[in-house]
């Protein structure tokens, strides 16, 4: 659901007979904040208005709903009402909308208005029309993130999270494969003091040593 922003702007607007006159205009817009609101009506409003202009006040609006209609820009606000069950009481309840529309005047808004919410599923009533004065109303686009506030710098996006932790792990089970080989070596220094570390060769001897030792007790058995 959209939530609309009534913003009001004063300038100096150039009349029919080229002299400069004071104004104060409305202008609706749709953002998700105060300041995203006037940050969006000064990026609209900038490559419009020839001169310097003011925002004098930006405030939440009522409406909650607009429909634009291609063959005129006069806007023209219209009161809903309706009536819905109370979820908990069961008892009936009064709603109240307020809704935008262009139009020539009141009875073709009327008749939009209608065209517009056809679609409802509970019977409404349209109990007061009158011409809006605001000038121009800036829906929000997809091209308008840009006008979104940065995130904080300390912020990174999800993408480079996820790499930094994927290297992290790289790394992790790199040296963990490195360390093994290094693992089996203190394992066989832990047997040994720096002195009693055999060489292959010394342990080569003491195989043959041995074996020897062995032929001679078998020979002298048979011997016996």
């Amino acid at each position: 659901m959209r939530t609309w922003f009534l913003c009001k702007v004063k300038y100096a607007k150039e009349n029919e007979q080229g002299l400069l006159k004071n104004v104060s205009e409305q202008y609706l817009i749709d953002a998700v904040s105060f300041t995203e609101a006037e940050a969006r009506i000064y990026d609209m409003l900038g490559s419009v208005i020839r001169g310097d202009f003011q925002v004098t006040n930006i405030s939440k609006s009522n409406i909650v709903d607009v429909f634009f209609y291609d063959d005129i820009d006069v806007w023209h606000k219209c009161k809903i009402t309706y009536v819905v069950a109370d979820a908990d009481s069961g008892k009936e309840k009064k709603v109240t909308q307020y809704m935008l529309v262009t139009a020539h005047d009141v009875k073709e808004a009327y008749e939009r208005i209608h065209e517009s919410l056809s679609n409802m599923l509970v019977t409404f009533r349209v109990p007061d029309i009158n011409e809006s004065p605001i000038v121009e109303i800036f829906p929000y686009e997809s091209e308008d993130e840009e006008l979104l506030p940065p995130p904080p710098s300390h912020l990174k996006p999800v993408s480079e999270v996820k790499a930094d932790q994927s290297r992290r792990e790289e790394a992790r089970a790199a040296n963990v494969k490195q360390a093994e080989p290094e693992e089996e070596e203190d394992d066989l220094e832990d047997h040994y003091d720096d002195d009693e570390i055999p060489s292959n060769e010394s342990l080569d001897k003491d195989d043959e040593k041995a074996y020897a030792e062995e032929a001679d007790s078998e020979e002298e058995e048979e011997d016996i």
